[in-house]
C-alpha cells in the first residue's frame, strides 16, 4: 500500500497489515471517518439496556424542571 501523509498502516506479528493510524488533526473534520467511527461506538454499545425515546424525554424534561414540555 501506498504511504498517505497523516496515515499510518501498521502490521501484526504475522507481517498482515491489520490496523491503521489517522492523523485526527489532519483527517478530524473528514464527513466519512466521523461516519466510520460512528458506525463503530454504535457496534460497540450493541446489546446494551436501552430505553424508548418519549420515556428519555419525560426523564430529561423532569431532570431539568420543565413541566408539560
Amino acid at each position: 500500500m501506498g504511504q498517505l501523509t497523516g496515515i499510518e498502516y501498521e502490521k501484526d506479528a504475522s507481517g498482515r497489515t491489520r490496523y491503521i493510524r489517522v492523523d485526527i488533526d489532519k483527517y478530524g473534520e473528514n464527513e466519512s471517518l466521523q461516519d466510520f467511527l460512528d458506525g463503530i461506538e454504535a457496534l460497540s454499545r450493541k446489546g446494551e439496556p436501552t430505553i424508548p425515546f418519549a420515556d428519555f424525554v419525560k426523564e430529561e424534561n423532569l431532570r431539568r424542571g420543565i413541566e408539560n414540555a
